[in-house]
């Protein structure tokens, strides 16, 4: 996390400024200190510069699609949304003070086994949003924060789409893209952020994206040509088990019809891996509009996915959320989205 140059913190009535986080394309992100509840959040503010029509269209789109499903345990929390004195909105989000995973990869080997949890976890954060209707398209390390508990959460839904409709986006995030992604006709869907999630997984075992090559050139042409053309490299790692190679490397194949059919499938595959390792498989959660479709499944499942019905945050009122499971330690939360706008056009 770096300080924001010449990024002044906008006045927020009820919170005051702390220090600057990030500055990203279109927004900067800060602390705050929220008075009336006495804790730390963070708060991600479109800039100046682009606070036009079209860009707070987005942004206020971004907010309302992560309140959607920020009672996923794994996705990140949005308590607040709302518009500053000089007229730019902001939204006020869970502060995540430990790294982010891009952090992390780069000055620390992660272990397999917490690959591993953080790989069936975020997997059913993504199942969740894709049962929705949303696809996340930019699912990368340093989109996933880390929770006071050492909880992954996804956070960054600001390019998502839905699911089958097409648009003009073209932002992406190279290394951990999708083949047709790059194609000039793009067409993706759920296997899109399978991939993506994939990368992500390979990226914390190497300690770079998957056709990152020390010493050679690494810009986006070349990282793009490897994408559509290479083979997947091999890790490099002792400690990762064949079994799990196999499996990024079938969630990360070229042809999507290729790939695992969904997150879901991605997670179970995952669950198998660590039970060749001897080690107890994570539970995947996830958040359906209907669950009594998986009942007949799960019956089978040894209780190693749990299905929960889906809460829907109104933009007019808050709704309760579920009852956590016993072992969640991120109360979810219920918040106030007054003033967003809906849009039926998507990023």
């Amino acid at each position: 996390m770096s300080e924001v140059v010449g990024a002044a913190a906008p006045r927020i009535a009820e919170y005051t400024p702390v220090r600057a986080l990030k500055s990203g394309g279109f927004a900067n992100v800060f602390v705050y200190r929220q008075a009336v509840m006495n804790r730390d959040v963070a708060v991600k503010v479109l800039g100046e510069r682009f606070a036009g029509e079209e860009r707070m269209r987005r942004f206020y789109r971004e907010a309302t699609v992560t309140a959607s499903l920020s009672t996923h345990s794994n996705i990140i929390t949005i308590h607040l949304a709302g518009v500053t004195d000089d007229g730019r909105p902001y939204l006020v989000m869970e502060y995540c003070s430990r790294p982010n995973l891009e952090v992390r990869y780069r000055r620390e080997q992660i272990g397999v086994a917490e690959v591993l949890r953080i790989g069936v976890r975020l997997a059913g954060a993504v199942e969740t949003a894709h049962r929705t209707g949303i696809l996340h398209r930019d699912i990368k390390p340093a989109n996933v924060l880390t929770t006071e508990y050492n909880w992954p959460a996804l956070t960054d839904f600001g390019i998502s789409a839905a699911i089958g409709h097409a648009d003009e986006t073209t932002a992406l995030s190279v290394p951990w893209a999708p083949p047709e992604a790059l194609e000039d006709d793009v067409r993706t869907d759920e296997r899109a952020d399978v991939y993506s999630l994939g990368a992500t997984l390979y990226t914390l075992l190497a300690g770079r994206s998957p056709f990152e090559r020390p010493g050679a050139s690494n810009g986006s042409l070349a990282l793009m040509d490897r994408i559509q053309n290479d083979p997947l490299p091999a890790i490099g790692r002792d400690d990762v088990p064949s079994g799990f190679e196999q499996v990024l490397a079938r969630a990360m194949a070229k042809r999507p019809a290729s790939r695992y059919r969904s997150a879901l499938e991605f997670a179970r595959a995952l669950q198998q891996v660590e039970i060749g390792l001897q080690l107890a498989p994570t539970t995947i959660d996830v958040l359906d509009p209907s669950p009594h479709v998986e009942e007949e499944e799960q019956a089978t499942d040894s209780g190693r996915t749990r299905i929960r019905g889906m809460v829907t945050i109104s933009s007019e009122r808050a709704v309760a959320p579920p009852a956590a499971a016993p072992h969640t330690t991120r109360p979810p939360a219920t918040m106030p989205m007054a003033g967003l706008v809906s849009s039926d056009t998507t990023t």
